[in-house]
């Protein structure tokens, strides 16, 4: 077959890179007023886009990677991987067109999709500790379906619930996966790092963010939203002291994955805050997506393309140069509204950074992500 339908990563982390890349300065572009007409119909969309179409195809990637090491079990390749491909780029094509039905359909399809192809070796292996991945996605398309039909007219529910509970399920997977490899990921990168856990702190982190998406699926007042939201923001800022993130540095591979975890307890304060009206709303749902799942996919896309490629865990000086965009992207669209009168310009400035990062891996990686392993093990 194909290197590129070998194992899930490959074809699912270039081509989320390079929607990225291209629908960012497209809303940009848009946006600004520089184009004529409107691909992207609005700010929800562009959310929609990037939600359901960048970060769910990163999840997946992942997930058909990760689950076949967790479950000794084979995850789809090859035809099966292709027709799932095929599944998300025509759901990105649908979306800028007129068939808003079918768009509905096939966006939901699509995390049913990548649950069918890992719930088959989870159940046949009987990895229970991995079951609940099934579940969010089940989730996430019943989360998809709603906002299509919402915009459609059909069902009277909110579009931005339907993204606010997006987001908290991948920020949820998130918080989970960055708990279980960043440790591991520290000590073994970094040595004398020292990265610890408690168990009982391990708890509370995951089920605050659960709180958190809990509260936002059943549309709980704002104001318990935000106090859950500061003590998700606590218990997720205090596991990532146990880490030692100072002692990364000088590892890029490894502190990416810090820098962008650290977003999570700023997100969530900012939430809180913004739940209380002392935070605009937007901004705070910006550090999640470009500080948290930004900075997260891209650390994650690199490390795990590279180990499943048989090549050596070292960044280079793209891969840093990329980190570091997408870290000053965040800040800038966060923080810059706030001490700026030019909201315009952060907005392009914050695009800008986003998608060159991005193009930047789409370029460097292509030709790892289209080639065989270079140790010749199959994957």
């Amino acid at each position: 077959m194909p290197a590129v339908l070998a194992l899930g990563f490959r074809p699912f982390y270039w081509l989320a890179s390079v929607y990225a890349a291209l629908s960012i300065a497209l809303w940009a572009l848009q946006y600004g007023g520089y184009l004529g007409g409107a691909p992207i119909r609005g700010p929800f969309w562009h959310a929609h886009e990037m939600l359901f179409g960048y970060a769910i195809a990163v999840v997946a990637g992942f997930l058909f990677t990760a689950v076949r090491n967790w479950a000794n079990r084979p995850t789809p390749t090859g035809p099966a991987l292709g027709l799932i491909v095929a599944l998300w780029l025509a759901g990105r094509i649908l979306v800028f067109t007129p068939f808003a039905l079918a768009a509905a359909i096939v966006n939901a399809l699509f995390p049913l999709a990548v649950a069918v192809g890992i719930a088959v070796p989870l159940f046949t292996s009987g990895n229970r500790r991995n079951y609940f991945f099934v579940a969010l996605l089940a989730a996430a398309s019943v989360a998809v379906l709603m906002f299509h039909l919402a915009a459609m007219g059909v069902v009277r529910w909110p579009e931005r619930a339907s993204l606010q509970v997006g987001l908290d399920i991948v920020l949820f997977i998130i918080t989970v996966v960055a708990g279980r490899v960043i440790p591991m990921f520290t000590n073994n990168g970094v040595p004398g790092a020292g990265a610890t856990r408690k168990a009982w702190l391990e708890k509370a982190a995951l089920a605050t963010v659960l709180a958190v998406l809990a509260a936002d699926a059943l549309r709980l007042p704002a104001a318990l939203v935000g106090v859950v939201a500061f003590l998700a923001a606590a218990a997720n800022g205090a596991r990532l002291t146990l880490w030692n993130p100072w002692r990364t540095l000088r590892v890029p591979l490894v502190w990416v994955l810090h820098a962008a975890y650290l977003w999570i307890p700023i997100h969530l304060l900012l939430r809180g805050l913004a739940a209380f009206g002392l935070f605009p709303g937007n901004l705070a749902a910006h550090a999640l997506t470009i500080g948290v799942i930004g900075g997260m996919t891209i650390g994650m896309m690199t490390r795990t393309a590279r180990g499943h490629t048989g090549r050596p865990l070292a960044a280079d000086r793209a891969e840093v140069t990329a980190y570091a965009l997408v870290q000053l992207a965040a800040l800038v669209r966060v923080f810059g509204p706030v001490v700026s009168t030019a909201y315009v310009f952060t907005v392009f400035a914050s695009a800008t950074l986003w998608s060159v990062a991005f193009a930047i891996y789409a370029v460097r990686y292509w030709p790892i992500l289209t080639r065989p392993r270079v140790d010749g093990k199959p994957g």
